[in-house]
Order: structure tokens, then sequence, then C-alpha cells
């Protein structure tokens, strides 16, 4: 069993979807975008799997002090730190970076899977589609796959963002793509993690699309 484990590890995700897919596929390349501190990224290097793991933030690229449910002080061990620890490193690429910044130079890659990762408020200043442009970029021209898990809105306040996208809203930005999956939860309550330490109600979607 792995020595440390990912602090999002318990948070639910639609991600065995994608995997399952891509392996179907025989996918041998994907970028995970908002890799943190690598929930997504070590699994998939697990599987021999090439990957490049674009993340801006240091402390979970690097690891530093975090506050956990229960306001515990703690060390998050970082994504590079785990990766030594099950000799991943060398088949992981990580791009210390904002995706909408210059500094992402990345040759397209066979899939494309992000979590959650343009919902926070910090980004309500960039419209969604620049995410979604920026990531389809990152996908191979033909038979790329793109995966996407996102926060809907449960909130008066998530209806006043087009960040928080309600059921079929995310198909305009895939019209010349394939649609290979989508679906989405009902409200639900999740429990505390690292940056929302209180229970909390989530309701999220999946879109997975092939580019034709």
């Amino acid at each position: 069993m792995p020595a440390t484990r990912s602090l999002w590890q318990e948070t639910r995700t639609f991600f065995p979807l994608f995997l399952s897919l891509i392996e179907e596929r025989g996918v041998s390349s994907v970028c995970v975008v908002g890799a943190s501190d690598g929930k997504f990224v070590l699994p998939l290097a697990r599987r021999g799997i090439h990957v490049v793991a674009i993340e801006r933030d240091e402390t979970a690229i690097n690891g530093g002090p975090v506050v956990l449910p229960g306001h515990i002080q703690s060390n998050m061990p970082g994504l590079r730190k785990r990766l030594a620890e099950e000799g991943l490193s060398e088949r992981v690429e990580i791009v210390e970076a904002d995706i909408l910044g210059p500094a992402v130079k990345v040759g397209p890659a066979e899939a494309v899977w992000t979590s959650c990762s343009w919902h926070y408020s910090v980004n309500h200043h960039r419209p969604l589609g620049d995410f979604i442009s920026a990531m389809k970029d990152l996908c191979r021209q033909e038979g790329g796959v793109f995966g996407a898990e996102y926060m809907m809105p449960v909130e008066p306040r998530h209806l006043a963002t087009e960040h928080y996208p309600e059921e079929g809203e995310m198909r305009r930005f895939f019209l010349d793509w394939s649609i290979d999956w989508e679906t989405y939860t009902p409200p639900f309550l999740e429990d505390p993690h690292v940056e929302q330490l209180r229970d909390h109600v989530h309701r999220m979607g999946l879109i997975i699309a092939t580019h034709q």
C-alpha cells in the first residue's frame, strides 16, 4: 500500500468511468489539468500511462502545511514525493503553470482529464469557454478524449456564474465532438476535506467526449 495518500482520496469522483474508457481504447498518454497531489495522476502512472500533470499550486506539487478537517495542522506530502515513493517519477511530466498562462507548452496528449478545476472564484473573471478551449487544445486532433467532472449549481449564487454549468450546458463546447458520457448527480452531502472543513452539499456533472 502506498506510504502516503492523496488528501482528496475520499472525495467522490466519476474518474473510474474515464479510466475504464481510456483503458478500453489503449490510451498511452493523458494530460491531467489541476493535478493537485496526484489523486488521478498516480492511478494513471501505475498503469504505465505517460502523464503530463499541470498544476499551479506549489504546495500541491512540492508539499507543505495545510489545515485538515477538525482544524488539524498537517503537511501535504505533495505530488513529487508521492510519485517518488512509488517509483513513478519518470512516467510523469510535471508542469507548474496556470492552464491559461503562456508557460503551458505541452504537446497534444491522447486524452485530457480535469476534476472540478474551474469553479473556484479566483477563476470567475475568465470565461468558462477559455478553460474548455485551452484543455481541448491539449487533446490530439483525431480521436483525442476529453473528460471533465465539474461542480453544478446548488446555491442561488452559483446560478450567477457560468462556471457552475447546469444540465446540458457543456454540450455547446463540443458541437464537433462525439459525446461518450454525460451524466449528473443529485445534490449530495460531501464529508469535510482540505479546503472544505465542514460537511457541504455538492452536485456534480460529467462529460466525456471524443474528437472527430
